[in-house]
């Protein structure tokens, strides 16, 4: 009995160091993202080798809680819950790295409005950005509170996000219409606010896991995107 119980402690001190390492990461993405979003408002490319440097971190913590994960499912032979929660790690990592990806794609380029005039149709990109890490930020509290009705919420957050983007783009197309000069910054605009679309979906599939964490339930396309 006491052997059982030393087993079952070690693995519950697996389990939380497991959690812990993904809120970590979660955390660091949140933050290159926060940096990206100030370097294409500040027009600073400086900002985007910052976080290029920062990333290597997210790529190291993505490698260890792997590696981690697999030792677990190896080791230990999880049921149920302890199970359901190994699987999603391992997806959920995977779109953390992404979307540090995208952050990193975009601080990089942010050198690129800065070389000339700004496109209207970037005035309305903060309020997608803000949606995009409000989002994120919300998912990682789910995440950390095991909190589904909360997962469900960041879920139907992301159609607006598609709603903004779809004018972003339709604004952009418009300015590249009415000035042809204005082509390569309306291309410029449109990636960003692309790469930002991602980081919502990126975020619903970290949703979708929780909630297949707490509920047992497989939600993944159940929302139209």
């Amino acid at each position: 009995m006491a052997d059982r119980q030393h087993i079952s402690k070690s693995f519950d001190l697996e389990l939380r160091s497991l959690k812990d390492q993904i809120q970590a990461m979660g955390e660091l993405v949140a933050g290159h993202v926060t940096a990206a979003l100030e370097a294409i408002d500040a027009r600073d490319a400086e900002i985007g080798t910052r976080i290029f440097e920062a990333d290597r971190a997210v790529n190291h913590l993505e490698l260890a809680i792997d590696e981690q994960c697999i030792r677990m499912l190896a080791l230990r032979q999880p049921a149920a819950k302890d199970l359901r929660f190994i699987a999603a790690a391992l997806k959920i990592v995977t779109d953390l790295e992404r979307i540090g990806d995208l952050a990193v794609n975009m601080a990089e380029r942010a050198a690129a409005l800065a070389i000339e005039p700004p496109l209207r149709a970037l005035r309305n990109l903060p309020r997608m950005a803000e949606a995009a890490q409000s989002m994120l930020r919300q998912v990682l509290t789910a995440f950390v509170q095991e909190d589904a009705v909360a997962a469900e919420h960041v879920m139907a957050s992301d159609q607006q996000v598609d709603d903004w983007l779809t004018d972003f783009f339709d604004e952009a197309v418009a300015d590249m219409k009415g000035d042809p000069e204005a082509i390569r910054r309306g291309i410029t605009a449109i990636f960003f606010a692309k790469h930002i679309e991602r980081m919502a979906d990126h975020t619903t599939n970290i949703a979708e896991m929780i909630i297949y964490l707490v509920r047992g339930q497989d939600v993944r396309h159940s929302f139209k995107r």
